[in-house]
């Protein structure tokens, strides 16, 4: 679908936008440990951007075409809140920001479940 190859298209340039801004703009600035929060906001940014990217690609080859569109909404949301709350809390220092990261990581696997659901054979439309 190519809405979803957009969205991970423009998903995983705002990770090198932000990786590259991290890398150039925030080493002097941030202490080491806010910048390996930032780098793993980034990384997981930018494998879910390309997983959005490869579920769009295979989303007219798996049975139930609905289970991959909310496997890509889901890793979606999963980078909006967790990469979301760790690029906040790298830059706020709020470790309550923290308690929020787990909700994305939830969000990343049943994205990955739906995934995996839509590819069944006996998998509903």
């Amino acid at each position: 679908m190519n809405k979803y190859i957009r969205i991970g298209a423009l998903t995983a340039m705002l990770s090198v936008v932000l990786g590259a801004f991290g890398a150039h703009m925030l080493e002097d600035r941030l202490s080491a440990d806010a910048m390996d929060v930032f780098d793993t906001a980034v990384q997981y940014h930018m494998f879910h951007a390309v997983g959005i990217l490869l579920i769009a690609l295979l989303m007219d080859r798996v049975p139930s075409q609905k289970l991959a569109i909310w496997a890509a909404r889901l890793l979606l949301i999963g980078i909006i809140i967790f990469s979301g709350s760790l690029y906040a809390l790298a830059f706020s220092g709020l470790k309550i920001l923290g308690a929020i990261t787990p909700i994305g990581g939830v969000a990343f696997i049943a994205g990955w479940i739906c995934m995996a659901i839509s590819a069944r054979p006996n998998a509903k439309k």
